[in-house]
């Protein structure tokens, strides 16, 4: 089995760092925007806080809550909503993202993948896996799952680049972004009722059609679908790229035992998970959380990152287990808002590997003095630069 230590998942804040041998599984901790949260970091009750409807997603996007940066979903979106409201939007898109659609798309996405390999395989050891593979491959795969053109990728790119980060983009430029975006997608909405395709945008046109839908939360779903899938691909992909290439032995380990990939995919997803944070909810009623009584009204996370090392529950955590593990980790979340699209995620990377490790089984970092760059400031966690050699 291969190690990967908390240094090696790029910078983090300092209340993710394991405590020793008795860490605390809840505790308060102060946000970058100078709030007070509970942050739970047991894997049990990280369940219980995503799965408990006395924790509100909608109190929590209300103005006077407590907040833990500015890269959040408005208020209309699903991922901010609870229960009745929440299962009407979800009801319309997840017949779009089951285990046995996304396998379909898989002819596409193998052939998207090896395009991409092509073009870095033409480029030359020293070439960048970002740029060439792990940033443009889920931007065409949603773009083809949802009815995007295209030529459209690179614009939708800069816009969702832009509020995801937060740190180098004042309120003004994201405001201004999020009236394009909305605009934009506005108008590709208005060019699919004129001549609708076979893809979901059109799809969900017909859920309104039939009056599953307002015309705002038709766009509000289409904008969710498109950001929730982008980025978080994109940095998972880089994460785990990063975790088998830095990593002694792992890549060429895997590259040895390609059956191994889908349980690899698991692992990587596990221990270096893209988002290493839930969206934060907020208590109605006051709730026993281990050691720690959470009064009605306060804002709790879940460390994502935390609870898939829960040595409770996954043995030597640091460890990559080559044949996988038994339980089930975090890093799509539990209950209600379990990542809608985890099947599509989780194709996406099981062919990315299994292609990647049959093309360059010599794969490795390059030999220059900064390979890997971490993004800074994202409300996601990746890289900016991946520079590899074979």
């Amino acid at each position: 089995m291969t190690q990967c230590p908390y240094h090696h998942l790029g910078p983090l804040p300092e209340f993710f760092a394991p405590d020793g041998a008795e860490p605390d599984d809840v505790r308060r901790i102060v946000t970058p925007t100078g709030d007070k949260m509970w942050l739970v970091r047991d894997y049990a009750l990280g369940r219980l806080v995503l799965a408990d409807k006395r924790f509100s997603r909608a109190a929590a996007v209300r103005p006077d809550a407590p907040t833990f940066n500015d890269a959040q979903p408005v208020p209309e979106s699903m991922m901010s909503m609870d229960g009745k409201e929440h299962a009407r939007l979800r009801k319309t898109v997840t017949g779009h993202f089951t285990a046995r659609k996304m396998a379909a798309m898989a002819p596409d996405i193998e052939r998207l993948t090896d395009r991409y390999l092509d073009r870095l395989e033409a480029a030359g050891p020293g070439a960048d896996l970002m740029e060439g593979l792990a940033n443009p491959l889920p931007l065409d795969v949603l773009c083809q799952l949802l009815g995007v053109p295209l030529e459209d990728s690179a614009k939708f790119r800069d816009w969702v680049e832009v509020l995801f980060d937060i740190s180098a983009s004042s309120p003004q430029v994201k405001g201004r972004k999020r009236l394009e975006l909305s605009a934009y997608m506005a108008d590709l909405l208005a060019r699919k009722r004129a001549a609708p395709q076979d893809d979901l945008l059109s799809s969900l046109i017909q859920a309104q059609d039939r009056g599953e839908l307002s015309p705002g939360e038709l766009i509000t779903l289409g904008l969710t679908l498109l950001m929730a899938g982008y980025e978080t691909t994109v940095g998972q992909i880089a994460t785990s790229a990063h975790v088998l290439l830095s990593q002694p032995g792992a890549y060429r380990d895997l590259a040895g035992h390609p059956e191994r990939v889908d349980a690899a995919v698991e692992e990587l997803m596990r221990v270096s998970p893209t988002t290493p944070l839930s969206f934060s909810r907020v208590a109605t009623e006051p709730v026993r959380l281990g050691g720690a009584l959470v009064q009605a009204g306060d804002a709790v996370m879940v460390s994502l990152l935390n609870g898939n090392r829960d040595a409770k529950v996954y043995p030597e955590p640091d460890l990559l287990a080559p044949e996988g593990r038994d339980s089930v980790h975090l890093t799509f979340g539990h209950g209600l808002h379990r990542c809608l699209g985890a099947p599509l995620a989780r194709v996406q990377l099981q062919i990315v590997f299994a292609r990647l490790v049959r093309r360059f089984p010599g794969l490795r970092l390059a030999d220059v003095p900064e390979p890997a760059v971490w993004k800074d400031g994202m409300g996601t966690r990746g890289l900016s630069r991946l520079l590899v050699a074979w």
